[in-house]
């Protein structure tokens, strides 16, 4: 009992609100335009005439430009400076924001959700660089409740999204998802530049940017990623290419003085790759659920698009709830055992659910996936924090988005290739079948992972140094 207080008197003066709260009001722009899409899909595509195969763009341009990204500004983030990098991806927000009221095509459409993509990459890397030089300079690690702060205000934003999304197109028509960004990231501009410590002067030469590095992880992402979602035997020279840029890619990377992802260091930190997947494998599911099972209820049943997302409004709590209850730095195995099993029986429910089910059984079906979705973020960041070395913790924050985003962008694979031109009830049993399929591999993986054991000792430890 008493050693609660010096971590609670330390927490409240070396990480004041001043400082955590811009760093969460740039941390959940991404988030927020993650789902804040789910329920402007299907009025999109009366818009401009178009199917689920094509508006599933929407999501996937933004989760391919993440993906991409992230791990880029991450370096960036430690190379130049966590207040100059949180800046410069609030104005390109603020301008994707404004580029979406235009709306002269669904193509215009996804070219403002890669650019929105690429500025709100910012956000989490450097949030949890600025919180790491914090700890650098107060002695110490960062409070386990500081993190848990940081990744509930990302979640929450995130599953109230779909119920956000449809109350401003019910307001202002969908249009206003994207004007929406207006606003908010003029708060978080505002806010960094008030609150967050400016960027330490440089104490020598900058090392160089490892462009070549960057271009051929880039470019290998990309051709797999474009493979993935519309898988085709003709499309088979993707892969080819893909494995070519890869060798090259590492080839590269272990010749370089300052690579820019230390292939080494990700070699020899098994944890920290497990953590990378359970992201992956866990979003995959949340996303699916996210965008199919919405689509599924505006176009199977019918549901208006505020409908739609007030349905959401338990998945939204539960998760909320569950985020909270995950702040706890301790027993974080048994709770991504808890995550992993709450969306293996979701996706199992799934299969019950057709176009007569009771709204009730619906809610419950919602608040289930939402137990899940929240401890999934929280509880693997958590455990992010104590794996990664801290020299590079930006670069590794922007890989773990990175896996969460692949996750997404497999899950809107998963979603055209089982609705096709229409969101039915045989298409969601589908899309059922594969998430039960992952879901037993996510339970594996969690179960087994004996690193798992002795995580959340601490959850301001130093990062693992392999």
């Amino acid at each position: 009992m008493t050693t609660a207080q010096p971590t609670t008197t330390r927490s409240s003066t070396a990480y004041p609100p001043r400082l955590v709260l811009p760093l969460v009001a740039s941390a959940v722009l991404n988030p927020i335009n993650s789902t804040l899409i789910a329920v402007a899909l299907v009025p999109i595509g009366r818009a401009f005439g178009a199917g689920p195969e094509q508006t599933a763009w929407l999501i996937t341009s933004l989760y391919l430009a993440t993906a991409v990204g992230q791990p880029v500004v991450g370096l960036f983030v430690d190379r130049f400076g966590a207040r100059r990098v949180l800046l410069a991806g609030a104005v390109t927000v603020m301008l994707a924001g404004i580029g979406g009221l235009l709306a002269f095509s669904l193509g215009w459409l996804v070219a403002v959700r890669v650019v929105l993509g690429v500025g709100t990459c910012a956000g989490f890397p450097a949030a949890m660089a600025v919180l790491r030089r914090r700890a650098d300079t107060t002695g110490g690690g960062v409070p386990s409740r500081i993190l848990s702060v940081l990744a509930m205000s990302a979640q929450t934003v995130m599953v109230i999204g779909p119920t956000l999304g449809g109350a401003l197109i019910g307001l202002a028509g969908w249009p206003a998802i994207f004007a929406v960004n207006i606003p908010l990231a003029a708060v978080a501009i505002v806010l960094a530049l008030l609150w967050v410590p400016k960027d330490p002067a440089p104490s020598g030469p900058r090392e160089p940017i490892d462009v070549a590095g960057i271009a051929l992880f880039s470019a290998t992402l990309l051709a797999v990623l474009l493979y993935v979602m519309a898988p085709a035997v003709s499309d088979l020279y993707l892969l080819g290419v893909a494995v070519l840029l890869a060798a090259l890619f590492i080839r590269v990377e272990l010749r370089s003085r300052r690579p820019f992802l230390d292939l080494r260091m990700l070699a020899g930190n098994g944890p920290l790759l497990r953590t990378y997947l359970r992201q992956a494998l866990a979003f995959l599911i949340v996303y699916a659920v996210m965008f199919g099972y919405v689509q599924w209820l505006e176009s199977a049943r019918e549901l208006s698009e505020s409908a739609a997302g007030a349905l959401l409004m338990p998945m939204s709590v539960a998760a909320v709830v569950a985020a909270a209850w995950a702040g706890k730095p301790t027993r974080l195995k048994g709770r991504l055992i808890v995550n992993s099993t709450a969306l293996l029986a979701g996706a199992v429910l799934l299969l019950f659910v057709g176009d007569g089910t009771w709204l009730g059984a619906l809610v419950v079906l919602a608040a289930i996936f939402g137990l899940g979705q929240g401890l999934t973020s929280v509880t693997n960041q958590t455990v992010l924090y104590g794996q990664a070395p801290p020299e590079v913790i930006g670069t590794a924050s922007g890989l773990f988005r990175t896996a969460q985003y692949l996750g997404a962008i497999a899950a809107s694979t998963l979603i055209a290739l089982c609705f096709g031109d229409r969101a039915s009830s045989g298409g969601l049993h589908g899309l059922a079948v594969a998430l039960i399929v992952i879901g037993v591999v996510l339970f594996i993986v969690t179960a087994a992972d004996r690193a798992l054991r002795n995580a959340g000792t601490g959850a301001g430890a130093p990062g693992h140094r392999p």
